[in-house]
């Protein structure tokens, strides 16, 4: 049987959790591929990724190609002599990277495929509504999450669980399924199934400001699915609009009442205690909320300090 030699790749936290796993396990790391370090921010410091700074603590050799095509990467890449190469949260890979290694290059994709393949599966999986997701890990191929699975593990999603909540349990079913993958390696006992396209699959699209607004003519069980599915990472948001001023406010945790009323859908009714908008089909009532320059707040600190009047409108 022969040893694993392996090159990981990946870069946000999600990878974190994978690659420590993976090193309790005992498993030879002979690099880290990681995105460039990037200037953010009012002061534009320079961030590393998560991935950097966990393989920096634990002493591993980092790459941080700009293209994966490069000449110089490449050359460093092969001269890790790596037989494997593990990929969780990366960019796509030109054809000379996940070809290089003698046992492939499998990845660790955040869903049931081929649902929601793409950036965001974690989202979109509660977005949608679905009740339950998982993990899949497949060998990689020249197109986007396409390739042959190895293993999938099922888990529900709870009625009340936001995409941190679900992020952080797939990252440990992730990590799992990982492992029984590089065992099945190593002990030559791999076995794949090819993945079908259908007209149905589901995509787990990029997520940008459009997508993330929230539409209050939709039924209150879209939004509030599509607030749970955006906290606490990037969160849903909407105007809020009362007399001459004008807000750009985030909302995180809200919870759906059914009731029938005759009021127009997204006006806003405030108590001392209770801030709730109108939707067609009952009301969302609002928990915690972040207004412009101010940190997030639950609703009764939001109304201790600012007044509603009848006309106000979320849109």
């Amino acid at each position: 049987m022969e040893k694993l030699r392996l090159v990981f790749m990946g870069t946000p936290d999600f990878a974190v959790g994978v690659l420590d796993t993976i090193l309790q396990h005992q498993y030879n790391v002979v690099g880290v591929i990681t995105a460039p370090d990037k200037q953010a921010g009012r002061g534009q410091r320079m961030n590393t990724s998560a991935v950097k700074e966990y393989a920096l603590e634990k002493g591993l050799t980092i790459l941080q190609p700009t293209n994966l095509k490069d000449e110089q990467f490449i050359a460093s890449l092969k001269s890790l002599n790596a037989n494997c190469q593990v990929v969780v949260a990366f960019r796509m890979l030109p054809e000379v990277v996940w070809k290089m290694p003698k046992f492939g290059t499998f990845n660790l994709h955040a869903s049931l495929l081929p649902n929601y393949r793409g950036a965001a599966p974690i989202h979109w999986a509660i977005i949608n509504g679905e009740t339950k997701t998982g993990v899949t890990t497949f060998f990689i191929d020249d197109k986007i999450d396409t390739g042959a699975i190895i293993f999938s593990e099922e888990t529900p999603i709870e009625p009340t669980e936001n995409v941190g909540q679900l992020h952080d349990r797939l990252m440990k079913i992730g990590s799992q399924t990982v492992i029984k993958t590089l065992q099945a390696i190593e002990n030559g006992t791999i076995q794949t199934t090819l993945q079908t396209d259908s007209p149905d699959i589901k995509t787990a699209y990029k997520l940008n400001k459009e997508n993330c607004k929230i539409d209050w003519n939709k039924s209150g069980e879209e939004i509030y699915n599509l607030i749970r599915g955006l906290n606490p990472f990037p969160v849903a948001w909407c105007q809020i609009v009362d007399d001459n001023n004008e807000w750009n406010v985030k909302i995180y945790e809200v919870s759906f009442e059914k009731e029938n009323h005759s009021l127009l859908t997204s006006t806003i009714q405030c108590s001392k205690k209770e801030m709730k908008i109108a939707v067609s089909n009952g009301f969302i009532y609002i928990q915690s909320i972040q207004f412009p320059g101010k940190k997030k707040m639950n609703v009764q600190e939001l109304l201790n300090g600012m007044k509603f009047s009848a006309l106000a409108k979320a849109l």
